[in-house]
């Protein structure tokens, strides 16, 4: 780099610029998935959009790769790149609320957990993930599914308005009225159009909820994926209630004489009073075996976001793969059972997160996330503390992944893929969306400047590479 470039940079910028050997160095690149380790050249910690701008500017302009992290919990961690320039923004976690309007202004380095803390005191919530740590830009980007979706939709469903600087260093808001096109990309098209230094979303109410999960042994499963299947599309849409196989957590409040053991589960949210949710859960309790253990209970929404926090810090190992899912076939039950019973350490696991609901309510090519006729969001992660574990949780997802993949729609959400899958999924899951996702890249980053993540190639660029 040209040290005056640098120089003048560093006296403009105003955030903090970390290089190797700084102190916070280390601390600032390291990665949620701990399987993945990547040392950038140069880390630029913005406190507003100026420092963006300026940010990107450089990047640019020095011929630095660039990559662009918000809350940090980004699976293939690729919120971070090899000698190159990462724009961090975990420095810029303000959340305003207006109550009136019921809206929430977001900056990008916000958790999940951030924006709850905030709303909570409102009686609101943005409809977003289910796990407090998620960075909010990135689940945004990517569409966004969690407990109210089912309700209120996807997290881009109530996305209002989005300020980005663009490839060029401009600054632009990207709403229905201000740059329709770019707005419409940003709902499920991730970070290949620029970068987004506010959010505004439509929050709705949600204080006290009826949630929790119910485990049985793994010799139910087949049972009550059967019941499940025929149950969701039954259910209020205030109730969302997921599948998942894994192993009962060794920690409290888990019953210690099942700890370790193969367990299938329900895991709820009711987003209500609980004699409603007593009621929306009156067939489950009623029809399906006994359960290890019924773990539903009256809480505020945001400690409920928050309750399998601690059972996945930062630093683990994670390998992911995702589809989605239209049909529970007998079949796919078969391969789920042969890999969902057999999890290979203790943390991994197989969810099916319902998607049906207000998702389905909004046409398919109203946002770059199209995926509106499927049923779920299927996961399989491997995940364990222990880097010697790392090849045996990759085998296991990647051998489950192909099992189950005839069963899915052939592509997946773009925050469950790691990033090895090659352009052929990319382009299954986007479908007809893809070729006009590539134009308005073509439009507003004809270089492919933001390329460090699950990127879509400028139309220009995507033609030439055939």
């Amino acid at each position: 780099m040209n040290r005056s470039a640098l120089d003048a940079f560093q006296a403009s910028f105003g955030g903090e610029v970390l290089a190797p050997g700084d102190a916070a160095y280390d601390e600032v690149r390291s990665l949620y998935n701990a399987m993945i380790d990547k040392k950038p050249r140069m880390i630029a910690r913005c406190r507003s959009a100026d420092d963006a701008a300026l940010a990107v500017n450089f990047g640019r302009d020095n011929d630095l790769l660039i990559a662009i992290r918000g809350g940090g919990h980004n699976g293939p961690g690729l919120g971070s790149c090899d000698d190159g320039l990462m724009i961090d923004f975990s420095l810029m976690k303000g959340v305003e609320v207006d109550p009136k309007a019921r809206t929430v202004r977001v900056e990008p380095g916000c958790t999940q957990g951030d924006v709850d803390a905030v709303t909570q005191a409102h009686g609101l919530a943005v409809p977003a993930g289910i796990v407090s740590t998620t960075g909010v830009a990135g689940l945004t980007l990517g569409g966004g599914t969690g407990y109210l979706s089912r309700k209120y939709g996807l997290t881009i469903d109530n996305l209002l308005a989005a300020d980005v600087v663009l490839a060029d260093g401009s600054r632009v808001t990207a709403s229905k009225d201000d740059n329709p096109d770019l707005f419409w990309a940003l709902r499920g098209g991730g970070g290949n159009f620029g970068v987004v230094t506010s959010f505004l979303f439509q929050a709705h109410p949600a204080s006290t909820v009826y949630a929790g999960p119910i485990f049985f042994g793994i010799e139910h499963a087949r049972d009550i994926m059967v019941w499940y299947r025929d149950f969701l599309p039954t259910a209020p849409r205030e109730l969302c209630t997921f599948f998942g196989m894994k192993k009962m957590p060794a920690t409290d409040p888990f019953p210690k004489e099942h700890w370790g053991r193969p367990v299938c589960a329900l895991v709820n949210c009711y987003n209500g009073p609980a004699k409603d949710g007593e009621a929306a859960l009156k067939r489950l309790r009623s029809e399906l075996p006994a359960p290890l253990m019924d773990g539903v209970m009256e809480a505020p929404f945001a400690a409920w976001q928050a309750a399998f926090d601690g059972l996945l810090p930062k630093g683990m190992q994670w390998y992911w793969k995702g589809g989605y899912v239209r049909e529970l076939t007998d079949a796919a039950i078969d391969a789920h059972l042969q890999f969902g019973g057999n999890t290979p350490t203790g943390l991994s696991l197989m969810h099916l997160y319902p998607i049906d609901g207000a998702v389905r309510d909004v046409a398919e090519d109203a946002t770059a996330w199209n995926c509106r006729d499927a049923t779920w969001n299927m996961v399989i992660a491997g995940i364990d503390p222990e880097p010697a574990n790392a090849g045996k949780i990759k085998t296991w997802a990647r051998d489950y992944y192909e099992a189950v993949r005839p069963h899915t729609t052939g592509g997946g959400y773009v925050n469950f893929l790691m990033g090895d899958e090659g352009d052929a999924l990319l382009k299954s899951t986007y479908g007809g969306n893809y070729d006009r996702l590539a134009s308005i890249k073509e439009k507003y980053d004809p270089r492919n400047l933001f390329r460090v993540n699950q990127n879509i190639r400028p139309a220009r660029s995507a033609v030439h590479a055939g």
